[in-house]
């Protein structure tokens, strides 16, 4: 059991350190992901344009780094900007949306890749907390299991 314990929290360890090291290059490779997503936005029930649109509706944000990031895609040139960048979803016509002009003012202008990145980081200092109370928890089960083991080695020697 301890060594069972102490596999798992070596490949818990490896994780975090692996986590940590390369945590530049999580946030380049989602930076990517999401201008990809944008590219490829539309309006059918595909998974990226709706995660897209969810990250836009619940952190009020419009794009990669701002809401000219749409300008760029092909949705653009045919629908103009997401209902989901849209402050008030009653006050977004088709035509602001299709002039940047306009939209600058009925849109979120802050870029999702900000507010993602900074919100994921502001919830790390509770992920590491609750990683290191699992972590101090696993310790204990190994040392405990350690003195059950020895404890049980050296009763078997007064049975007999």
């Amino acid at each position: 059991y301890a060594m069972l314990l102490s596999l798992i929290f070596l490949i818990v360890l490896v994780a975090a350190i692996v986590g940590f090291v390369f945590r530049h290059e999580i946030k380049t490779n989602f930076e990517s992901n999401l201008e990809l997503a944008l590219k490829d936005y539309n309006v059918t029930a595909d998974r990226h344009s709706e995660a897209v649109d969810t990250i836009q509706r619940t952190l009020h944000c419009c794009g990669v780094q701002n809401y000219s990031d749409w300008e760029r895609t092909e949705y653009f040139s045919q629908r103009g900007i997401p209902r989901s960048c849209c402050k008030n979803q009653n006050d977004c016509s088709e035509a602001d949306l299709k002039d940047p002009n306009k939209a600058k003012l009925k849109v979120f202008v802050d870029g999702c890749f900000f507010l993602v990145t900074s919100t994921m980081e502001s919830k790390m200092s509770v992920v590491a907390g609750i990683s290191f109370g699992i972590a101090c928890f696993q310790l204990i089960g190994i040392i405990l299991s350690c003195c059950l083991s020895r404890y049980i080695t050296n009763n078997q020697y007064e049975m007999v």
